[in-house]
């Protein structure tokens, strides 16, 4: 099972391939569980290790003795028991929780930082729920003050992100055979 949750292998990029494209998977339970490269999921289907659940209309993998459905999604076919995934707390991985979006003016195509909301000076830490994502600007006029005390808002509360919501980002780019199982509950 791939360690990451994009599992993004250069020999199997689409430069290198006819299979471009991702395909996510599924715990035996249908909760997801990671997003593979095309060749991966059909090594995984041929040896039975997983089933196809959704495939893309109209293309299909030839080999000279099998023909075999493109996959969008895979469900394993035992369940995998997998310890907490931590999403790890990175400059990058801020950016992509809030959007690649400035929390305080909500710009996107500015060069971005990443913000104390309570400043590292009166003794703000480095969390999930105190990084935001901001542009130069704002967080040059914020300084070392809390957004209280400069006069500016968050557009949204920052919290401690879990993988389903970076798969669920990642599905903006991905099949409509994903959303059932992103989007549940």
């Amino acid at each position: 099972m791939p360690d990451t949750l994009l599992d993004d292998d250069s020999e199997f990029s689409s430069a290198h391939s006819k299979l471009g494209g991702k395909v996510l998977i599924l715990n035996g339970n249908y909760e997801p569980l990671a997003i593979t490269s095309v060749e991966k999921a059909i090594i995984l289907l041929y040896l039975s290790k997983a089933e196809l659940v959704s495939s893309m209309t109209g293309r299909a993998v030839h080999s000279t003795s099998l023909t075999m459905p493109f996959p969008s999604v895979v469900r394993l076919s035992t369940y995998v028991r997998v310890p907490f995934k931590k999403v790890i707390l990175s400059r990058k991985n801020i950016l992509r929780r809030d959007g690649h979006r400035c929390q305080y003016c909500g710009a996107t195509s500015v060069t971005l930082t990443v913000d104390h909301i309570m400043p590292k000076s009166r003794g703000g830490e480095d969390s999930w729920e105190n990084l935001v994502s901001a542009c130069l600007r704002c967080n040059n006029v914020k300084g070392s003050q809390t957004p209280d005390e400069a006069h500016m808002h968050l557009m949204h509360r920052p919290i401690r992100p879990n993988h389903v919501t970076f798969l669920r980002q990642f599905a903006n780019h991905a099949s409509k055979d994903w959303e059932p199982y992103l989007f549940m509950g």
